[in-house]
């Protein structure tokens, strides 16, 4: 027995077998050092340790059992082990039979025994010796084992095999070569051929696989004569062998030239796809001979479609390092390798015209994966374009044009070319939608396909609903051809601005529905699934945030014309990418809106879709943080579309529908593009910043408006206002969205939520009410009448069926009854023509076809309010006040003169400039005619205006029935006319006002001008409270007009006895007269109307005070839009300006911080009332009160008044007066003689507010001020005197010094205003001179009216005095003060402290009683 030296497994491991030494042993075989060579010497291993434990076994130190065990906890671990351990006990069997140990072989033998089956017999078999595997028992007999071994070695290896090649027969061959290789000259017939064939088989022994792969060799060498001899020839041919022997023919031949790595021929292509054409190949049987294996190709799809989104990603984000580039590479999928068998022989099948096995190959793997192979998209391209040839000829092909034959090879089985449209479904379109964006490589033919589609829609759209009905499936082929082959190419197109074209002449005559249907597919859905469109979506991207971040004013047509070639290809990612700028910086629109110049009609309409994609975004905030206001990006969006819209003719329908749905959605935060759309369009803006000017060009004709009413210029936007009339005359939204508007604007309130702001609400409102009108102003310019009147209906349908609110109702009615009143006017004329024409049957003709024309309105007007209404005004007067505007009551005289004026300066600068420029030739012909057409126009009006007053005279007995009192008709009037209609527009605004002064002006019975001018002045708090914004701003347009015309009657005596003094808007009350019981009038006088319009001043200022104290948003913001609407002519009177002028400054300091937009009004308003500050006037010249004399002096003495009870009033008013009057002299003069400083200034206060300087009033308040500190500082240190008497002489002296000072400038004031009363007097005495040279003569009531207009227009027109003269003034008169008082100034100290207090606050009371009327706290 050998001896072994154990270095691995020792015997220790052997004797705790079962304790430790198992599993120590196994950790050994877990270790994966002893794989190498195997060395009993000095290695140590696996192999080692298998090799000691062997011996342990046959040692007799382990049991065979054992040895099992170990192996299979090993092989758990490692399956490759058991190789290992027939390997060492190969080695230990060749030991033991070296050695020849009986005994350690019987053991050997036992441990194989108990083992082999774990080891496995196969490999015990091939490994160990023969005698031991008959020892064994795996094998019967050594000898018989070693013959049958030899044998097979034999015959493996030494026997020779016949091939019988071309060297072996090769006469035989020759004559086959032969055979095959002239087949054109020889011109046999196929079973010539083939008994040929089977011959030279026969006579020579030939291989007949050999001979079909010789045949198949021809085959390729002419596949022109496929169908005339090798397709029957191979189909007979199959018949002496299998016809799977064929498929392992080719297959053979393509693994030939995959072994070699050689690119495989196209012949071979072509044979295979004809042999699979005809049947003679299955396609499933010969791609299992092709590589790559399916498995590979997808595989290296997805990883192409991986990397391509990557890369698409990656392209689209920023790169914040400046020194990275992105890496530019062009991501293709290498499907154009030689061993790519698979692709080449779909090739093959579309050059031969196979789309059916084609389909079936297609089919195998993903969708798109073989059609972007180029040469397979280009054949497949061929083929559709052959499929629709013949169709496009006959329907498409253009007239004088001609179009290539496209034909195939006559060995070729094309599929049948489509002849008409009902052939399309099953040959044309399955093709074309596999192709899909790849139809791009043949741009020939998407022209085909474009205008073959076109024909088809054209013939679609002319047929009836019964051809439409059988030309469904046809007309929805052609849409999946439009949204995945048309649209999806262009994509992949460089810049082919012509295909765009011919792909709109085939989706304009859609439905803009389905044509945003197809643009929505292109954008969101097909740039995901095809890999290349992804790049090309990428690129697009980048390029344009290339362009957009170089786009200025300044390169607007370079950029433009990028941006042109970009849109021809991606239009949708293009202007995705355009909005989203827009919307962060408003200051590209116009640059864009100017680069987007160069797009086709196509591009136009993508993005009439993507902007309304844009604004439909849901995952966009429409409201800012603070949730009051609209966001930025809406406004924008807005502003762009409007600027659009406007420029290039792209259709609105898709717009105007948006807008519409919003609105049924109760939405209307959009509405702010239709205001932006409208505005942009039609030139037709609403803005409560309107001039008054403006306000007054908006009263007259339409010539008129377009010239001075309107920001913009109409004349400059007709093109683009018909394209919009038309657009809602097509999709018939006219009406629709006016009434949509005006139940959303009545319905905001209710249908946001309650924890909406209410400033919101109002702007909201704002917004709605506003487009309303303007829509409305739109569509009564753009719409013809006849238009006009056929889709309107009548005003009660609009106020019964659609809750329509009479304001509203009766907006857009209007038009209708003005043209219907012309109308009938013009059939009455016709009639009378026989009648001699004069004004008065023009009048008359004119009453009667209004009468004609509104009788049966008050019949429907009269259902719209309950009948108590209407025992206060008649339903006649509510029409009329109603239907009427302010172009019908009043001529703008001066709007028209002034723009006559403008076009005549405009000639006289084209005069002066004296060029022959054509251009200027007709401006200047344009501006004299426009003068003509304005003249004309006014004559028009004028008539028109004496026509409608004519109306109102004969109407106006039954417009007030007084069926109750004149407060309740009052109420009625204001509340269901005047009060709506003044907040509706600032033009109705102003109409009101003026309609309630020609009520006064005719005279209307029961109707109280007085009254109704007190209940819309007494207390407007609550009103205020309840406006918008905008509505605020055109209520004070109202009020600041009837302020004016109180103003105006307030100002002159004369012009109030005129216009007032004997109407019956003005009669107070009737009293019994004398003993005849007769009933008087009591005319409210002149000096009590005076009073009356301070008490109206008066509530005015205590209503917004209350609304200025509120703390509350909407009234101080409403309070401070009226306070600036009414400025002109409201405050008048100083205190009630100075108690404004404290809650303002209140306002502006708490709402600095707090609330930003009421702070900036405050401050804007704050401006405005100092610039007013000197035409201010005391309340005593306001109207007279019990005033002392100087204010008395100031108001011009006392009016006369018409009754006894007034003038007794007045009488006792002035003795009173006079007799405090006298009191004050007599004080005068007893301190006169110790000449007090104290009595000259109350001198001068007295004359300054006789002249009533606002400003030298404010100076003289100042200095009483500062004297009365002066005195407190006086009392302050005669307390002291006794303590410090040089202080005391001190502060004297300092007294002495600020009192003369102040006098000086007291005395220097009253200088002043005697140095302008002279120049007045001066002034008159010239103006009585003239007039007595020129023989004119007027009465005393007259010149004292005329006088006293000349004083308040110098007092408003003198210029307030520059502080530098004001302070140069004051420090002269202070030296002559000084020159003159120094005789005088030790017994002046002396008294001054005990009279000052007691003159100053006698002097305060005598000037100041009338500021202490209205306090306010």
């Amino acid at each position: 027995m050998t001896t072994v030296n154990y270095v691995t497994v020792k015997p220790d491991h052997c004797k705790n077998w079962e304790k430790s030494g198992k599993n120590e042993t196994t950790e050994l075989f877990s270790n994966d050092e002893g794989k190498g060579n195997f060395d009993s010497g000095n290695k140590t291993g696996v192999q080692r340790a298998w090799y000691e434990v062997i011996h342990h076994v046959i040692g007799g130190r382990l049991k065979p059992e054992q040895f099992t065990s170990l192996l299979l906890s090993v092989k758990e671990k490692n399956g490759d082990i058991c190789s290992m351990t027939v390997d060492v006990l190969s080695m230990v069997d060749v030991e033991l039979g070296a050695l020849d140990d009986k005994k350690g072989r019987e053991k050997f033998v036992s441990l194989i025994s108990s083992c082999k089956d774990e080891i496995g017999v196969g490999l015990l078999k091939e490994r160990l010796d023969v005698e031991t595997l008959e020892t064994l028992g795996l094998i019967t007999s050594t000898k018989l084992f070693q013959q049958k071994y030899i044998k097979t070695k034999t015959r493996l290896f030494y026997k020779q095999q016949k091939f019988n090649l071309l060297r072996e027969e090769m006469e035989g061959y020759s004559k086959l070569s032969v055979e095959l290789g002239d087949l054109h000259r020889n011109r046999v017939t196929v079973s010539d051929l083939l008994h040929n064939i089977k011959g030279l088989i026969g006579c020579f022994n030939i291989d007949p696989n050999r001979v079909l792969d010789l045949i198949l060799e021809s085959f390729e060498c002419h596949p022109e004569l496929a169908r005339e001899i090798f397709v029957p020839l191979v189909d007979n041919y199959l018949i002496l062998c299998e016809r799977s022997t064929l498929c392992h023919l080719l297959g053979f031949k393509f693994q030939h030239y995959q072994s070699s790595k050689l690119p495989t021929p196209s012949s071979l292509y072509n044979v295979a796809a004809l042999l699979i054409q005809h049947n003679l190949v299955t396609l499933d049987d010969l791609l299992l001979h092709l590589t790559p294996n399916d498995e590979d190709l997808h595989k290296e799809w997805d990883k192409y479609v991986e990397e391509t989104t990557e890369e698409a990603r990656r392209s689209t984000v920023m790169v914040l390092n400046p020194t990275e580039k992105k890496e530019e590479k062009t991501n293709q999928m290498d499907v154009d390798k030689p061993l790519n068998q698979k692709f080449g022989l779909c090739e093959a099948l579309l050059l031969i015209g196979d789309w059916e096995n084609t389909q079936k190959l297609l089919n195998k793997f993903s969708w798109n994966q073989l059609i972007s192979y180029k040469p397979i998209a280009t054949a497949m391209c061929k083929l559709g374009s052959y499929l629709l040839d013949p169709l496009y000829k006959k329907v498409g092909l253009m007239k004088g044009s001609r179009s290539s034959k496209i034909s195939y090879p006559a060995h070729c089985s094309p599929p049948i070319p489509a002849s008409s449209f009902n052939d399309l479904p099953t040959s044309v379109f399955p093709l074309m939608r596999r192709l899909g964006p790849y139809a791009s490589l043949d741009p020939v033919l998407l022209m085909k396909v474009a205008r073959t589609a076109k024909s088809f829609m054209k013939e679609y759209h002319s047929a009836n609903s019964q051809d439409q009905q059988n030309m469904c499936e046809i007309y929805g082929g052609w849409l999946d051809m439009i949204s995945i082959v048309l649209l999806p190419s262009l994509s992949l197109l460089p810049c082919n601005a012509n295909i765009s074209e011919e792909i709109w002449m085939v989706i304009k005559s859609l439905t803009y529905q389905t044509r945003y249907r197809l643009y929505g597919e292109w954008k969101n859905l097909t740039y995901e699934k095809y890999p290349q469109l992804l790049l090309a979506k990428s690129q697009t991207i980048d390029r344009t945030k290339y362009i957009m971040r170089r786009l200025t004013k300044e390169n607007v047509k370079q950029t433009g014309r990028q941006m042109g070639k970009l849109s021809h290809s991606n239009p949708t990612i293009l202007f995705d990418c355009i909005l989203s700028q827009i919307q962060r910086y408003d200051n590209l629109i116009m640059p864009v809106v100017d680069a987007l110049k160069y797009l086709t009609n196509l591009t136009y309409d993508v993005l009439a879709f993507c902007i309304i994609e844009a604004l439909a975004n849901p995952l966009k905030e429409r409201m800012k943080h603070d949730d009051t206001n609209i966001s930025n990006w809406l406004q924008s969006l807005a502003s762009f579309c409007g600027a659009i819209f406007k420029k290039y003719p792209i259709e609105l329908s898709g717009l105007l529908q948006y807008v519409a749905n919003q609105l049924k959605a109760g939405k209307s935060l959009d509405l702010l593009i239709m205001k932006e759309v409208v505005q942009k369009m039609s030139g037709i803006e609403i803005s409560e910043e309107i001039t008054s000017d403006q306000l007054e060009a908006l009263a007259g004709g339409e010539i008129l408006k377009a010239e001075g009413g309107y920001f913009g210029q109409i004349r400059n936007t007709k093109k683009s206002s018909n394209r919009l009339k038309e657009a809602l005359i097509e999709q018939n939204l006219a009406i629709p969205l006016c009434l949509l508007m005006a139940q959303q604007r009545q319905g905001i309130v209710f249908h946001e939520s309650s924890d909406i702001h209410l400033k919101l609400v109002g702007k909201l409102t704002d917004q709605c009410h506003d487009t309303l009108v303007q829509f409305g102003n739109f569509l009564a310019i753009q719409l013809g009448i006849d238009e006009y009147l056929r889709r309107f209906p009548a005003i009660d349908v609009l106020a019964a069926d659609f809750h329509t609110p009479s304001d509203v109702a009766f907006f857009l009615s209007r038009p209708m009854f003005s043209h219907q009143i012309n109308t009938k006017y013009d059939e009455l004329r016709k009639v009378e023509r026989s009648k001699p024409k004069s004004d008065q049957n023009k009048t008359q003709r004119y009453i009667d076809a209004a009468d004609l024309v509104i009788t049966p309105i008050c019949s429907l007007v009269s259902k719209m309010h309950s009948n108590k209404v209407w025992l206060d005004i008649s339903p006649r007067f509510y029409t009329t006040f109603w239907t009427l505007n302010l172009y019908d009551i009043e001529v703008p005289k001066s709007a028209y003169s002034r723009e006559i004026s403008k076009l005549k300066t405009t000639i006289q600068g084209i005069e002066h400039e004296g060029s022959h420029d054509t251009r200027k030739k007709r401006e200047k012909e344009r501006c004299e005619n426009l003068i003509q057409k304005l003249k004309e126009e006014e004559k028009k009006q004028e008539d028109y205006r004496n026509r409608v007053r004519a109306r109102f005279e004969s109407e106006r007995a039954g417009w007030f029935l007084a069926k109750t009192t004149k407060n309740d008709t009052i109420t009625k009037f204001l509340q269901l006319c005047v009060f709506p209609r003044s907040i509706f527009s600032p033009l109705d605004a102003v109409y009101c006002a003026k309609f309630i002064h020609i009520l006064h002006q005719l005279k209307t019975p029961n109707f109280s001008t007085l009254l109704c001018f007190d209940r819309i002045f007494s207390d407007i708090s609550y009103t205020v409270a309840s406006l918008t914004e905008n509505e605020a701003s055109r209520y004070g347009r109202f009020l600041c007009t009837m302020l004016e015309i109180a103003r105006r009657w307030h100002a002159d005596k004369s012009t109030y006895d005129k216009e007032c003094g004997n109407f019956p808007g003005f009669v107070t009350v009737l009293r019994a007269n004398n003993a005849d019981g007769a009933s008087k009038a009591n005319q409210l006088d002149y000096e009590n109307f005076r009073h009356v319009c301070h008490k109206w001043q008066y509530k005015l200022t205590k209503a917004v005070v209350v609304c200025l104290e509120s703390k509350e948003y909407t009234q101080i913001r409403n309070a401070l839009m009226i306070l600036t609407k009414i400025l002109p002519h409201f405050p008048v009177v100083t205190s009630l300006a100075g108690a404004l002028e404290k809650r303002i400054d209140k306002i502006r300091t708490e709402e600095k911080e707090k609330r930003p937009d009421l702070f900036a009004l405050a401050m804007g308003y704050s401006g405005m009332l100092k610039t007013k500050k000197p035409s201010l006037i005391p309340e005593h010249e306001f109207h007279n009160k019990a005033t002392p004399k100087s204010a008395k002096s100031a108001a011009g003495g006392g009016e006369k008044t018409t009754d006894k009870s007034a003038k007794d009033r007045g009488k006792s008013r002035e003795k009173s007066a006079k007799r405090k009057s006298d009191d004050g002299h007599n004080k005068e003069k007893k301190d006169r003689g110790s000449v007090k400083p104290s009595a000259d200034r109350a001198k001068s206060k007295e004359k300054l507010l006789a002249a009533g300087d606002a400003s030298n009033h404010v100076r003289t308040h100042k200095e009483e001020s500062s004297r009365k500190s002066l005195e407190k500082s006086s009392k302050a240190s005669s307390s002291h005197k006794t303590a410090d008497p040089q202080d005391g002489a001190r502060a004297s002296t300092e007294r002495e010094h600020k009192r003369r000072k102040l006098d000086s400038s007291a005395t220097a004031a009253a200088k002043d205003v005697r140095a302008e009363k002279k120049e007045k007097d001066q002034k008159r005495k010239n103006v009585e001179k003239e007039v007595t040279e020129n023989g004119l003569s007027d009465d005393a009531e007259q010149r004292k009216s005329r006088k006293s207009k000349e004083r308040k227009r110098e007092l408003m027109a003198s210029p307030k005095e520059p502080e530098s003269v004001k302070r140069l003034k004051a420090e002269n008169g202070d030296r002559r003060s000084k020159e003159k008082e120094k005789p005088r100034k030790e017994s002046r100290v002396k008294k001054e402290n005990d009279s000052e207090t007691r003159r100053e606050r006698m002097s305060k009371e005598r000037s100041g009683k009338s500021e202490r009327e209205y306090p306010f706290p």
